[in-house]
């Protein structure tokens, strides 16, 4: 017999939905049911998610300047909230759980309105504007690098961490394998759930300009936007080299796991997960974030010696041929690199989470929970 239903309600990118999914599989482990409502965009990441239902609630966000996009904008989120009350009020879950992105605004909104338990988790160090504008109401904040004792929220505020998928926790006990002159050298690029065009624009001509007996040591998975794939795949045939290039990769905990090396954009949870599976890492934050969000992500794995930060603006295909020179020379390094980052990162985070949803669906106090878990 189910403990009684959570919703859990996630913004439609890989960023928001992966961490939900992590809890959901969690939380169904304690005995739960699990809801998600998201928007359209999650569709391709909903497949494995395991809710017993996914609900798709109308939204917006409120970017435009244009007083007639505002107004169709929030009559969408006066739309979607009222959709969203009608939902909570049929299915009566126990908490529901926001995971950033503007489709959760108008369940989280609908939740604190009814009275029913809430709270949100941010992924990042920097608090996105969905769960900005959601963090007075709601009972906790949990945070994947949010400081406990600092923001404006530190009273409800717990450093969780950033739950990551079973399939990660399992690519984790993997141990690191350094590659060594003349062996197989495993490098993943990726850009997040949203693709890099920046990658594709710059990793062929810094491959081409590897001395030939590296080049040919590199095995490289690449995530490429389709509008790129026919000339990243070009570039490649040209240098006649192993590579997997495609949009989306549905086994990329098992490719982190093998990887060598990972250039990647900062995103929360792709920081947590190399952190937990223990990847040395080049991290390139995405430049134009409106919170520069990815830049502190990358800051708080660079602090623990385990990854490289460059800017974009510093990176060329020159300089990312003699990082790729470099790294490929010295694998003792990379090796010391794996295994600070898997020291900083957080395979418990779900659990904690769990812990964490439990006590606010309970009516518990976060100062309650804070005490029982220091």
């Amino acid at each position: 017999m189910s403990k009684g239903i959570v919703l859990l309600a996630a913004g439609g990118t890989g960023g928001h939905v992966f961490p939900a999914e992590a809890l959901a599989y969690e939380l169904k482990a304690r005995g739960y049911s699990v809801h998600l409502v998201t928007d359209s965009r999650a569709e391709r990441f909903a497949g494995k998610f395991p809710a017993d239902e996914i609900h798709v609630v109308p939204s917006a966000t409120i970017g435009s300047k244009n007083p007639f996009a505002v107004a169709r904008s929030l009559w969408t989120l006066w739309t979607g909230m009222r959709a969203a009350k009608r939902l909570i009020q049929r299915i009566k879950p126990s908490v529901v759980v926001g995971f950033g992105g503007y489709p959760t605004v108008p369940p989280l909104l609908a939740a604190t309105r009814l009275g029913v338990p809430s709270m949100i988790h941010e992924q990042n160090a920097v608090m996105g504007r969905a769960n900005k504008a959601l963090a007075q109401r709601v009972q906790a904040i949990a945070g994947g690098f949010l400081p406990e004792n600092g923001g404006a929220y530190p009273e409800k505020t717990v450093t969780t961490g950033n739950p990551v998928r079973p399939a990660i926790i399992e690519a984790a006990k993997v141990p690191y394998k350094p590659s060594h002159a003349g062996e197989p050298f495993n490098l993943v690029v990726f850009g997040g759930s949203q693709g890099a065009q920046y990658f594709s624009k710059v990793m062929p001509t810094a491959i081409s300009l590897l001395d030939d007996e590296l080049r040919a040591r590199l095995r490289i998975t690449q995530q490429v936007r389709p509008e790129d794939m026919e000339m990243v795949s070009g570039c490649v045939a040209q240098l006649r080299m192993g590579a997997d290039i495609a949009p989306f990769f549905t086994d990329m905990a098992e490719r982190f796991a093998n990887a060598h090396l990972v250039i990647c954009r900062s995103g929360a949870s792709t920081v947590s997960e190399i952190s937990v599976i223990g990847r040395p890492a080049v991290l390139v934050p995405y430049p134009h974030a409106l919170d520069h969000d990815q830049a502190a992500n990358a800051a708080a794995l660079a602090a623990t010696g385990g990854a490289k930060v460059i800017a974009q603006s510093e990176l060329s295909s020159e300089k990312i041929a003699s990082i790729l020179t470099h790294a490929m020379n010295d694998p003792e390094k990379l090796a010391r690199m794996a295994a600070v980052a898997k020291q900083a990162g957080k395979p418990d985070a779900a659990n904690l989470l769990a812990g964490m949803v439990e006590a606010i669906a309970a009516g518990r106090t976060i100062a309650d929970f804070k005490g029982a878990h220091t």
